[in-house]
């Protein structure tokens, strides 16, 4: 289950030289003359209803699983009895804390996303 892939949606005349400030991000267009916004051909695309993934796929990571949050012990054993999920460590949890939630996890054959190297 692979999720879509899309356009890289980025402001108009990004790589030109005279726009080196520009950052690659979108803005949606709304000059009157704008090119990109009247949809001509050759001028990058922009988001549409289109690109957007099947409600089957909404919530998945990119290897095709369910994610659960994980703070500690008990919402990992929480975790364990959802099936196919993978395990994504909470950003403010300590290196020892995320290393002993790990360890615990593999050992329950279960995948962690965002792994610690010890």
């Amino acid at each position: 289950m692979n999720i879509k892939k899309k356009s890289k949606f980025v402001v108009p005349n990004y790589g030109a030289k005279s726009r080196k400030g520009v950052k690659n991000r979108w803005r949606h267009q709304r000059g009157i003359d704008n090119k990109k916004r009247v949809m001509r051909s050759g001028y990058g695309a922009i988001p549409k209803i289109g690109y957007k993934n099947d409600v089957i796929k909404n919530g998945l990571g990119a290897d095709g699983k369910q994610k659960a949050l994980v703070r500690n012990v008990f919402e990992l054993k929480d975790a364990m009895l959802i099936p196919d999920v993978s395990i994504v460590l909470h950003h403010a949890l300590s290196k020892r804390k995320k290393l002993e939630l790990q360890k615990i996890a593999e050992k329950e054959g279960l995948k962690v996303a965002n792994r610690v190297k010890a």
